[in-house]
């Protein structure tokens, strides 16, 4: 098994296997004394860091971005047990004032195979889109795009080599995973 190491950005840590983000809440606290702070949407992402960091969910982090809480850098680590272990895989994930009524567009930055996501890192989710609810935050959005990775809807394909190969040579379709999840590991070109 592959360490976890520390992410190109420098914003990502590990212990013992977990991703940890080293933004710290204090940080984020500083912003709130701003004008801008003041929304129903940026209280409500307040809320959900404050979340993440006193109770993250395994195998998935994420944070704000340089002083600006509409934008948030994320980590997913691949689940044990399946094509996907070991990989690490980064996410931009950008809220707008609306949220929480409107979902965040959540994009992969790391080269993706996957039937539900679409080359330039899109993600074919329904609780992105149509079935979205005010009560998902972002640890929800995490870990439904964590599972996903293992349970991929091919009868709705973003990526149609990936569901082709999901449902007709699935051995083939794990070999381009590994490939994947190998480059996932470079600190470079990862869409940053």
């Amino acid at each position: 098994m592959v360490a976890p190491r520390l992410l190109a950005d420098d914003c990502w840590s590990t212990e013992r296997g977990r991703p940890r983000c080293r933004a710290r809440v204090r940080t984020v606290l500083s912003w709130s004394r701003g004008a801008t702070m003041s929304t129903p949407a940026r209280r409500r992402l307040m809320r959900d860091f404050k979340r993440m960091q006193t109770d993250p969910p395994e195998g998935v982090n994420g944070a704000p971005c340089d002083n600006d809480i509409m934008k948030w850098h994320a980590v997913i680590f691949g689940p044990d047990d399946t094509a996907w272990e070991d990989g690490t895989f980064k996410l931009s994930v950008e809220f707008t004032e609306e949220y929480p009524n409107k979902a965040p567009t959540v994009k992969f930055l790391t080269k993706m195979f996957h039937p539900n996501i679409y080359a330039d890192g899109s993600i074919c989710l329904d609780i992105l889109q149509n079935q979205w609810s005010p009560i998902y935050d972002i640890s929800a959005i995490l870990t439904s795009i964590q599972s996903l990775l293992c349970d991929p809807n091919p009868n709705s394909p973003a990526n149609s080599e990936a569901a082709r190969l999901y449902q007709e040579n699935r051995r083939e379709y794990e070999r381009k995973v590994k490939e994947i999840v190998e480059q996932s590991w470079a600190t470079e070109g990862d869409g940053e």
